[in-house]
Formats: structure tokens, sequence, C-alpha cells
């Protein structure tokens, strides 16, 4: 992989200072020494703080974004991707998570990231509607996903969990087969797309589709 862009590089010392020292610690001269840059180049792509936090906020949904779009095809089918990554992914090694930290960071202080996160969230438990049939199921999976990469941020990846240990059980509890899939035709390989669509108030938001 090459060396990140003059912005990439921006936006990565951002999410640093975020993370280690939080937003008091955030200048413009700060951001731009701990990315390498000049106080000039740092300028040309983000011409403010407010800047920089509109392009944390778009960092977060389209890594959301292409996160979903793994799932889609992950192997093991999307729903024990959905929730089996929301502990693995809860890693600071991974871009995603770190973005999703530093976000977190800020959440309470700043309205656009805090509407960014519920969005994020969001997105994940509208995948989950797509591929199981039944809307409250669904929101149920979505749930248990935000609990467990919430519970991983706060006490490391390497947590142990029942509902990760069985998850054959946890399915049966939910009403679904083994394989994930509630009542729309998916194959034991992999998880299929619901037959029934979501109410329209679960549908994912179209011009806003992040750890």
């Amino acid at each position: 992989m090459g060396r990140p862009s003059a912005r990439e590089q921006v936006l990565d010392a951002y999410e640093d200072l975020l993370i280690e020292k939080g937003l008091a610690a955030v200048t413009l001269d700060a951001v731009a020494a701990k990315a390498d840059v000049s106080k000039g180049g740092l300028l040309y792509h983000f011409q403010s703080k407010d800047a920089l936090l509109d392009g944390l906020v778009d960092r977060l949904l389209e890594r959301t974004r292409q996160d979903l779009d793994h799932a889609r095809t992950a192997p093991e089918g999307m729903v024990r991707y959905l929730l089996s990554s929301a502990v693995t992914d809860a890693d600071m090694a991974k871009p995603a998570h770190r973005t999703s930290v530093a976000a977190l960071r800020l959440l309470g202080s700043e309205p656009k990231v805090d509407e960014a996160l519920a969005t994020s969230f969001r997105m994940w438990t509208n995948l989950a509607h797509e591929y199981v049939a039944d809307p409250l199921t669904a929101e149920l999976i979505g749930l248990i996903g935000d609990g467990l990469y919430l519970r991983a941020t706060i006490m490391g990846r390497d947590l142990r969990t029942p509902v990760l240990d069985d998850l054959p059980t946890v399915f049966r509890r939910l009403g679904m087969a083994d394989n994930g899939i509630a009542d729309n035709g998916g194959s034991a390989g992999g998880d299929a797309p619901a037959d029934t669509e979501a109410p329209s108030d679960t549908e994912a938001p179209s011009d806003t589709e992040r750890p």
C-alpha cells in the first residue's frame, strides 16, 4: 500500500489527537505538526477545525459503507459476520475502528458527530433488515451488534461472551435458523436478503451512506 495522501495524513493526525488527548488538544497547528505537514499544507485541504470535523464525519460514514459491502459478501453469512465482527473489529489497528473511537471522543459535544454516529450504527441495523424477514428480530440483531461493539471498545476485543460462543442457540432464541436466516429461504452457506421489505422508517438513508 502506498503512502497516504496529505489529506489522509491530516485526518489520521486529527483522529490521533482526539484519541490520545481529546478535543481540547486539537488546534490546526497541533494537527499540522502531528501530520508532519506545513500549516499551509493543512489549510489547503481543511481551512478550519469545522472542515476537519466534516472530514471525520465523511470518513466515518464511508468506512461504514465499505464494511457493510464486505458484510454482504462474508462467507459465513451476513448475520454471523455482523455479530462476530462487532467484537473483532474493535481493534485500534483497524482504521475504521480508530475513526469510530475518534468520533466517540466528540460524542455530546458536536451535534453533527452525534448524528453521524447514530447514522453509522443505524446503517448496521438497516442491513439486518435486508436479510432478516421479521422487523423486530432485525432490530434485536442490530442492538446486540451495537452492544457487543461498544462493550468490546470499552473492555477490549478479546472479551468472552456467550453470545459469540454459542451463536446457534442465540439464533434459535431469536426464532431463526442456525445459519442466521429468519424464514427467507437462505441456505446454510450464507445469508440471502430477506424477501420481505423492512418498514420505510428502517430503510438505510440514501444520501448519508463508518469503528
